[in-house]
């Protein structure tokens, strides 16, 4: 208890904190209660609803009862409790009722919020897992004009509903160091999504992939619309398929995307209209919403292109690259249009020949002959963190001139390291990662993207995240900090 007051007392910019007694193995009501400074959630969620308390349910009632006789703003009771009588002895105040489904998103939403409502308890709460965006979307239209519900989607998929808690209709939302599946952390909330002023009015973008949440992209476009002073939010968008991000496109009216692995290609068919790197590489990576349907452009072309400026010559230049999916292809078009003779190398060499076609290059396997190349480039994701040990070339051979590793965590991975320990020079894919999110931006607002923004933002989320994996953790599951949309409930 001692441990969950100093979270709960830590906690700073949070309108709300929720102090989950079922994680403590002390739990005290009185004592969690105690000289706080914010409004609580007093919880204690059984080991039946995903929670940790694995005593009698006559003990768990008694310290939520307790909670309320000591005045906590408010107790969370599960609906599968049957605590309906402790509910009409309050006449709903002071109480949420929950219902957890950590497993999919129930058909019967509608259903079980009207039983949810009938109790009388103030805040009604339905948190279940979205294994898609568009099941995300099956929230929206729950319990509409009800200020007195929290409705969240658990999961990658469901990030949309934590950070846009007004269009979901919500009374607040939660932020924490992953206590729930899919949680975004209260700063990252407050900081980078800029909850508290996201608007009705505040234009939709995001990452379209999977997964999307190791993506430094919302990090820096979201700083970057911030210095601009933009009302804008760009958010992780994780799909189970192409149409399943058209769907949630045009329900949440987005207004652009950027688009990474596996969707590059799957989008392609969805445009209206293309530029033509779109067609020579036949993948999109940037999408926005245009007047006659959606336009798609591809930003990794140039964007690959910009670091290798004063770097080495291309031209005349034998380049090498590692992989054959639509990040090779982009690599290997870029490449030859500037002169290179291109090589793809891959574990499915049938695979690499496609690839190799689309430029006049060759094919081959790996590892790539010895002395081959001048400039080698990976293009998968072999090396990122957390699996940091690997590399798509472990020992080389290495005898080129540069080494150019398109992973950007960490920003020196097994394949770089091991490729200067050779002599080699080596470049990482964080310059062309920010590159070409400079470009997405003057694309998407007509005006000149602020650089260093980018830069600066991207290294802050790289230097963050390398420091929580080498935490081995994200924080204390005993606190979790609760903020408020534009409809706060007290």
């Amino acid at each position: 208890m001692a441990e969950l007051r100093a979270n709960r007392d830590g906690v700073e910019g949070a309108d709300l904190v929720e102090l989950r007694l079922d994680q403590v193995c002390d739990p005290d009501a009185a004592a969690a209660l105690a000289g706080r400074r914010t409004p609580v959630v007093v919880t204690c969620r059984p080991a039946w609803e995903g929670g940790g308390f694995r005593g009698s349910e006559e003990e768990r009632r008694g310290l939520l009862e307790r909670a309320l006789e000591l005045g906590a703003e408010y107790v969370d009771l599960e609906w599968r409790a049957g605590l309906d009588e402790v509910i009409r002895a309050r006449r709903g105040r002071n109480v949420v009722l929950s219902t957890h489904d950590f497993e999919h998103m129930p058909g019967d939403l509608t259903d079980r919020y009207r039983a949810l409502r009938a109790t009388g308890a103030e805040i009604v709460k339905i948190a279940a897992r979205a294994c898609s965006l568009t099941e995300t979307l099956a929230l929206l239209e729950v319990g509409a004009g009800d200020p007195g519900r929290v409705l969240v989607a658990m999961g990658p998929a469901g990030a949309a509903s934590r950070v846009l808690p007004d269009r979901f209709g919500s009374a607040w939302t939660y932020a924490g160091d992953g206590v729930a599946p899919g949680q975004i952390d209260l700063r990252r909330m407050l900081d980078e999504f800029r909850v508290r002023s996201v608007s009705d009015s505040t234009r939709l973008y995001g990452v379209l992939g999977a997964p999307v949440g190791h993506s430094l992209s919302p990090a820096m476009h979201n700083a970057a619309f911030a210095a601009a002073g933009c009302d804008a939010v760009y958010l992780p968008l994780e799909a189970a398929s192409a149409d399943d991000f058209w769907t949630f496109a045009r329900t949440m009216r987005l207004r652009g995307a950027s688009v990474t692995a596996p969707f590059k290609e799957a989008v392609v068919p969805g445009l209206a209209a293309t530029d033509a790197l779109v067609g020579q590489v036949g993948a999109a990576n940037t999408l926005r919403a245009g007047a006659r349907g959606w336009e798609g452009i591809n930003t990794d072309v140039p964007g690959f292109l910009e670091p290798l400026a004063g770097r080495l010559e291309l031209q005349g230049s034998r380049a090498t690259v590692l992989g054959a999916g639509g990040a090779a292809r982009g690599v290997a078009v870029a490449l030859a249009g500037a002169g290179a003779q291109v090589t793809v190398c891959a574990r499915n060499t049938e695979r690499a020949a496609g690839v190799a076609r689309v430029v006049g290059g060759r094919a081959g396997g790996l590892p790539p002959p010895a002395g081959s190349w001048d400039l080698l480039v990976n293009t998968t994701p072999v090396g990122t963190a957390p699996g940091v040990a690997d590399s798509p070339l472990p020992g080389g051979p290495f005898g080129g001139r540069l080494v150019y590793d398109l992973v950007y965590n960490p920003a020196t991975t097994r394949l770089l390291a091991e490729a200067s320990a050779a002599g080699c020079g080596v470049l990482s894919g964080l310059p062309m990662l920010v590159a070409q999110a400079v470009r997405q931006f003057e694309w998407w607002t007509g005006t000149a993207a602020p650089r260093d923004v980018f830069a600066a933002a991207a290294q802050r989320r790289l230097a963050a995240t390398e420091h929580q994996e080498r935490r081995g953790t994200v924080g204390s599951p005993q606190a979790n900090a609760g903020g408020t949309g534009q409809s706060p409930s007290w």
